[in-house]
């Protein structure tokens, strides 16, 4: 029998491996349109910033390590421009046709808006970053605008800052990150500015002929691609991605979908969501992979757990912000602590800890951590609590570790989840 995978990065390596262990017999072949597969895309900002000194350096497996370690034959260079689900076959720009008995369609998602013009960018493949790299290096750029106050618009527009750029942020919107929670703006804003990154909110750019910057990148969010598969009959969800079932079945018999291409249930709300996160596109594959290859796993949805870093200032966030939680039917309660990461004399620093909760329930519902440190693990261990559905009052008697060079004996968490409890209750 033959697996084909369409896709090379995250979700389709992980599926195609996964599988070869489900099945060692399968044939499995992978095609990846790109020339690289296996890296780390969340990584480009950071080589963009001088943080990685190469592009190689975010290359965790070549196509030659898969067909030797793992009989898992990776095709590169290979775009699908069809599917033929009733002949069980692909077909290739070049023309070819290739069979499959089951298939995976991990193809990722796109820039909503493609780089158009000389000065003009996007950051979502290994080419895009090394065009922009060439950009920088050749044409030294004085200004740069960021049209864009997401993940990688924040991320990117540290990192031009930091190679000695002057940037503008535009962002249309009155909150950043999609967090809608004021507070976390304020942090944010903060920071960029202490960067002396100029931030223009609920500002819409100008047309990009008109914009007076050397550099122009566009990070307006990403649009799954379902547009092969759709046309072959897969049907998509309220989201504009590939509904499917918690074991990854598209409604195409026999073809899964995963990644950035498809949509999840939210842990806590229930509904469906669209959330392109690296972690969620691996955990997606692990078990599209396992039930094309016979077994029977599940994908338990998400929580959108993400953290990311701009100018220095981690930003957690998992599971509903009030804000969120209120559109999807819930009666948020929420409390905003700030505390230290660690004693003074260990030279803490300020953590601001958020926890939302329903009044109903009494059920935690999410939380965003901002700090120049400490936000990784507290926002982890709120992750691991919405995934067991935890009441505040079970939450607030956490047993987490202290000692002096790690936190504080009253940690920012805890005495948020304390302070919560009490007014759910």
């Amino acid at each position: 029998m033959r697996l084909l995978v369409v896709g090379g990065v995250a979700a389709g390596l992980s599926a195609a491996s996964r599988a070869r262990r489900v099945d060692p017999s399968l044939e499995i072949v992978v095609l990846e349109k790109g020339q690289r597969i296996s890296y780390g895309a969340c990584g480009l900002p950071y080589w963009i910033e001088g943080q990685v000194k190469s592009v190689d350096q975010l290359t965790v497996y070549t196509p030659e390590f898969f067909e030797k370690e793992r009989n898992i034959r990776v095709r590169t260079g290979c775009e699908v421009t069809a599917v033929q689900h009733s002949r069980r076959e692909i077909l290739l720009r070049t023309g070819e046709r290739i069979h499959y008995d089951k298939l995976i369609w991990a193809a990722g998602a796109r820039p909503v808006e493609a780089a158009r013009g000389e000065r003009v960018f996007t950051l979502h493949t290994d080419l895009d970053a090394a065009r922009l790299q060439a950009f920088l290096q050749n044409k030294q750029p004085k200004s740069a605008a960021v049209i864009g106050g997401g993940y990688i618009g924040l991320e990117m527009a540290t990192a031009l800052r930091a190679r000695g750029l002057n940037v503008t942020v535009y962002h249309d919107g009155l909150s950043l990150l999609g967090r809608d929670e004021e507070w976390l703006t304020k942090k944010v804003t903060e920071r960029l500015a202490r960067c002396r990154v100029e931030l223009l909110m609920n500002t819409r750019a100008p047309s990009l002929e008109s914009l007076p910057h050397d550099l122009i990148l566009l990070a307006k969010g990403l649009q799954p691609n379902v547009e092969v598969l759709r046309e072959a009959g897969a049907e998509l969800g309220r989201t504009g991605a590939f509904q499917t079932t918690d074991r990854m079945e598209t409604t195409l018999g026999g073809i899964y979908a995963a990644g950035d291409c498809c949509e999840s249930q939210h842990v806590v709300s229930g509904r469906p969501v669209w959330l392109p996160l690296g972690t969620t596109a691996n955990k997606m594959g692990r078990v599209a992979g396992a039930n094309a290859a016979g077994a029977r796993e599940r994908f338990p949805g998400i929580a959108g757990t993400s953290i990311v870093r701009i100018g220095g200032l981690a930003v957690g966030m998992t599971g509903l912000s009030a804000m969120q939680a209120r559109r999807d039917g819930f009666t948020p309660v929420e409390v905003l602590v700030e505390g230290r990461d660690r004693p003074r004399y260990f030279l803490g620093r300020t953590v601001s800890v958020c926890l939302v909760a329903d009044k109903n329930s009494k059920r935690l519902l999410g939380a965003s951590v901002v700090g120049d440190d400490g936000a990784l693990p507290r926002i982890n261990v709120v992750a691991t609590a919405l995934a067991a559905r935890m009441r505040m009052e079970d939450f607030a008697e956490v047993d987490m570790a202290y000692a002096p060079p790690y936190a504080t004996a009253a940690d920012p968490l805890m005495v948020a989840a304390q302070q919560l409890a009490k007014l759910v209750d």
